[in-house]
């Protein structure tokens, strides 16, 4: 790789980083819970935030679509937690319901607009390869916040303050990576280090995110093919690398 090519992927090799060092611990904390589309639900809302935000072009010196994208995400994670206290039995479906209400309303929100189309493509795959630096700064300030939360309030964190801060981390990562990756980052990750604990488990999942990010993206670039699901497949891939080396080892072992 030369080094133009190089300096087009820094600024999405970074959005990638700090999506996968907040979405690790997160990603592990919603398969422990058994929530596992609660990304996918809150990911969906803080989108249709975004759309609803540029369909009326609101500008707020600049901030628009991220203020409305994170009002609609911390409603959505505030309407989601008040569900859980009431019916924790039936949270999961609520969940799956929440996303298919959010979804469809951004559907019809589109439907009859000139760039509805290129506005659900941004949505689901984003548009990581055209991230700039100036945009990793808001999203930095609102990571930042989210990990000092996790290491330093967790037992908040881990109690009621966890969809909202959940909330806070989508809304971020939705408009540099887009919804499928918000996903893929946080539950392929976690699935591959399920059995490992601790401070292991968080840096094994973060090197199969760093690998993902980075081969995807240097695969897009030569083959000229969408980001988003190469990497998707990247983490994919990484995380069955990982399996069959532990499978491996413990043969060997035995």
């Amino acid at each position: 790789m030369d080094i133009d090519n190089f300096q087009i992927i820094i600024a999405p090799l970074l959005a990638g980083i700090m999506v996968v060092l907040t979405h690790v611990p997160l990603g592990r904390e919603v398969l422990k819970r058994g929530i596992i589309f609660i990304d996918l639900a809150i990911a969906q809302i803080a989108g249709l935030g975004v759309v609803v935000a540029q369909i009326m072009d609101v500008n707020l010196g600049g901030y628009g679509v991220q203020v409305s994208a994170g009002i609609s995400a911390l409603i959505g994670g505030t309407i989601l937690l008040m569900t859980e206290r009431r019916w924790p039995e039936i949270q999961e479906a609520i969940i799956g319901a929440t996303f298919v209400l959010a979804a469809s309303a951004t559907m019809l929100i589109l439907a009859n607009h000139a760039h509805g189309a290129e506005y659900l493509h941004d949505l689901l795959l984003g548009q990581i390869l055209w991230v700039r630096l100036d945009q990793l700064i808001p999203a930095a300030v609102l990571f930042g916040i989210v990990l000092l939360l996790w290491r330093f309030a967790s037992s908040y964190i881990r109690g009621i303050g966890f969809y909202l801060v959940f909330s806070i981390a989508v809304t971020a990562s939705v408009q540099l990576v887009g919804v499928y990756l918000v996903f893929a980052s946080l539950i392929i990750p976690a699935l591959a280090v399920k059995n490992l604990t601790g401070r292991r488990a968080e840096f094994v999942a973060c090197i199969i995110g760093f690998l993902a990010y980075l081969s995807g993206l240097i695969v897009s670039l030569f083959a000229n093919l969408p980001a988003a699901p190469l990497i998707v497949w990247s983490l994919a891939c990484f995380s069955f690398l990982y399996y069959v080396y532990r499978v491996s080892m413990y043969k060997v072992s035995c």
